[in-house]
Parts: structure tokens; C-alpha cells; sequence
């Protein structure tokens, strides 16, 4: 988690996933990123889990996901 002026971001790489695969939650402060691909024949050939923490002075209803082009995922939340 980084500040970034008004706001903090939290990056990670998920670009073997299409956008379909992955999934972000928030609870209790902490903002889980989970992505799994499966394979055609059904079986999960590949995963992703983070969990992070966020800072106490953040609003947990401003959380918003960007997805870029190189597969770079951008969350931004807002501080207080």
C-alpha cells in the first residue's frame, strides 16, 4: 500500500488472468485480490491471493479497480 497524495493505491500483477478471473473484495480494512485460471477439461491450472491491510484514515466505500492494458491491476481507495 502507497500513498498518493490524496489517495492510496495498491498494485499488483495479474496479467496471465483475464479480467473474468479476477476478483477483489474489501472487509474489515483489508482488500483481498484472489484470480484463478482454469484449464479447459475444468482443472485450476493457475492462482493468485493477496491480502493487504489498509491504513486506518482510508474510506472503505471509495475502493475502485483499474485494470490496464499490460495487466496491471490499480486499486485506489480514498483517504480521510
Amino acid at each position: 500500500v502507497r500513498a498518493q497524495g490524496d489517495t492510496y493505491q495498491v498494485v499488483a500483477d495479474v496479467s496471465q488472468f483475464e479480467p473474468p478471473d479476477i476478483v477483489v473484495t474489501t472487509s474489515n480494512c483489508y482488500v483481498t485480490i484472489q484470480a484463478e485460471k482454469v484449464a479447459e477439461d475444468g482443472t485450476v491450472c493457475d492462482t493468485f491471493t493477496h491480502k493487504c491491510q489498509l491504513p486506518e484514515d482510508t474510506d472503505p466505500l471509495s475502493v475502485s479497480c483499474t485494470l490496464t492494458e499490460t495487466g496491471t491491476l490499480v486499486i485506489t481507495v480514498r483517504r480521510h
